[in-house]
């Protein structure tokens, strides 16, 4: 006996079945255009960098800016002691911190051989070694009065192809110029890494370089003269904090200061580190005769690492001196050698 089959309720509410003609040529799965109507999202006015959400995110983290441009002031004082060749000992290991965040992952010693020997050029990721040089020596130039010439600068004479792209950069950020040092800086940096116009392999290391500088601009730092002081904000001494934060301005900024407070302190205590050595190598070379130790010190303290060639040329010595004076420090215990290679050799503080 057949089963009858049960009898459901007629529950059709006028909907197209899934083997029903479809009436429409549309595709439900396709976004909505937006009406013209509607504003799209995005800047308003097609700007790149939004004024007011940078000078709110900036007044709700007055205290924090007020810290940074405290502890950023008393950075730039102290380096007016130990003069130009503390900034570029900073920014040498500035320049050596960024590389491990854009990839490049070079060494102090590895960018010591580079400006001492020119060697490494050549060998696997030398192209790296060379950016990261360019970053040391971008970022121990001399101040800049504004956003166009900073960015001309770091860009070089002919802007590499384009020379209105350094107006544009600075009409961009028109609209912080009258912000604090370190919110310019950080909203800089998110707009240099937007660009398109810049190739991916630069963009990274051109941002954080171009922010460093201009947020050191009216910050304390950006009170550099030839008796010493800081023209950038160092940013990636303690990580990378302040460079990967996303969302909104509040947040990236907030991440920035942070980030930077943290730099700048790990600054100062690697200058105290850096006097009492010298104090101390002062004392155990007082029985030397000659200029050369004092001018080796002086060398030694300027760059995190040293070779022979570079002591050469800032000392006036002859190669046999400097060799001969670096063996002495070593052996009286105020420098090492970090190669133990017989050639090419590095030396650094044993700070």
């Amino acid at each position: 006996m057949k089963r009858p089959e049960p009898v459901l309720p007629d529950d059709d509410a006028g909907l197209p079945g899934p083997y029903d003609r479809a009436e429409a040529a549309d595709l439900w799965f396709l976004p909505e255009e937006p009406e013209e109507s509607l504003p799209l999202p995005g800047p308003a006015a097609g700007r790149l960098v939004e004024p007011e959400a940078w000078r709110a995110a900036e007044a709700s983290l007055a205290g924090e800016l007020s810290d940074l441009a405290f502890e950023a002031g008393r950075l730039s004082e102290r380096l007016r002691g130990p003069g130009p060749g503390g900034v570029q000992r900073l920014a040498l290991e500035e320049a050596a911190a960024l590389s491990w965040w854009t990839g490049d992952r070079i060494g102090s010693d590895r960018l010591a051989l580079w400006l001492s020997y020119r060697i490494g050029a050549a060998d696997e990721g030398g192209e790296g070694l060379i950016r990261t040089a360019w970053a040391a020596r971008r970022l121990m130039a001399p101040p800049v009065a504004s956003v166009g010439t900073l960015v001309a600068d770091m860009l070089g004479e002919a802007g590499r192809g384009d020379p209105a792209f350094a107006q544009e950069v600075a009409e961009a950020l028109s609209g912080v110029t009258g912000l604090a040092g370190a919110t310019r800086g950080c909203a800089a940096f998110h707009l240099w890494r937007s660009l398109d116009e810049r190739p991916d392999h630069l963009r990274g290391l051109e941002a954080a370089v171009l922010a460093s500088r201009l947020s050191g601009m009216g910050q304390g730092a950006g009170l550099a003269t030839g008796q010493g002081g800081l023209a950038f904000l160092p940013l990636a001494l303690t990580g990378f904090g302040a460079l990967t934060a996303s969302g909104a301005p509040e947040r990236r900024l907030a991440a920035w200061l942070q980030g930077a407070h943290r730099a700048v302190l790990a600054a100062l205590m690697a200058l105290d580190r850096l006097a009492l050595w010298r104090a101390r190598a002062e004392t155990q070379t007082a029985d030397l005769s000659g200029r050369t130790p004092a001018r080796m010190i002086a060398a030694l303290a300027t760059h995190p690492m040293l070779g022979a060639p570079q002591a050469e040329a800032e000392t006036g010595a002859s190669r046999a001196a400097v060799l001969r004076n670096l063996d002495l420090l070593e052996a009286r215990g105020l420098v090492r050698e970090v190669t133990g290679q017989g050639r090419f050799r590095v030396w650094t503080a044993k700070l």
